[in-house]
């Protein structure tokens, strides 16, 4: 099962970003995404950034994700 997930922009360098999903700090590749900053929202896919999304709608799923982790 593939599962994309958002997660924030908290740094960039060239073309990898460090982002921030649920407490999880990772760096990735930017290279679908344009013209993203910092604080920026991206659906996350293979250590690859897909493409940008609504924060709203990106705190939303990480709110989802936290509470299932917690039924488990």
């Amino acid at each position: 099962m593939c599962v994309a997930v958002p997660a924030e922009v908290i740094e960039i360098k060239e073309n990898e970003a460090l982002v921030n999903f649920g407490g999880v700090k990772k760096t990735v590749n930017i290279n679908l995404v344009d013209d993203l900053k910092i604080g920026d929202y991206v659906l996350l896919h293979a250590g690859c950034a897909m493409q940008k999304v609504d924060k709203e709608e990106a705190e939303k799923t990480l709110e989802i994700f936290r509470l299932l982790s917690e039924n488990d």
